[in-house]
């Protein structure tokens, strides 16, 4: 099964878990890091979630993964909270405002580098530009996590 095939089941099935507690799903990643793989889950709700939350949404959403048992690989499951500095909502995205500081991951090196903080030039849907050094241009395939940085 590919990445985004394991992140849309794995969507699916969180889904209801989701709507029983009022949590606002902000991501799913699937990502290889090294040798590993990791399944990641940031969740929310009105006023925030805590350790608890995120432990019972990880208990009920690996019952499901394990009975369905769709990713060969083995992985490692993580359910947070997205944080202060929280990966962009896909849903919300494209309410960002060009000129905000961002940080860029990328799931392969570019320009020498997996890591990026710059200021938000541009962004579609293919593509994302920020003005780092110098003006750079990412390939939105190749964005592993994109969020805002706090500025001083």
């Amino acid at each position: 099964m590919k990445r985004a095939e394991i992140e849309a089941r794995t969507e699916e099935l969180l889904a209801p878990i989701l709507e029983e507690g009022n949590f606002i799903l902000w991501d799913v990643s699937y990502v290889k890091e090294g040798k590993d793989f990791y399944l990641r889950v940031f969740v929310d709700k009105e006023g925030g979630i805590d350790i608890n939350d995120c432990v019972d949404i990880s208990h009920k959403l690996d019952e499901k993964m394990e009975a369905e048992d769709y990713i060969a690989d083995a992985y490692t499951l993580e359910v947070s909270s997205p944080g202060l500095t929280r990966p962009l909502h896909k849903d919300r995205e494209m309410s960002l405002s060009i000129g905000r500081l961002v940080f860029v991951k990328l799931y392969a090196e570019e320009n020498g580098a997996k890591e990026f903080l710059g200021t938000l030039k541009d962004f579609d849907a293919e593509h994302v530009t920020i003005l780092a050094d110098t003006e750079i241009t990412f390939t939105r395939k190749n964005i592993s996590q994109i969020r805002l940085e706090f500025e001083d």
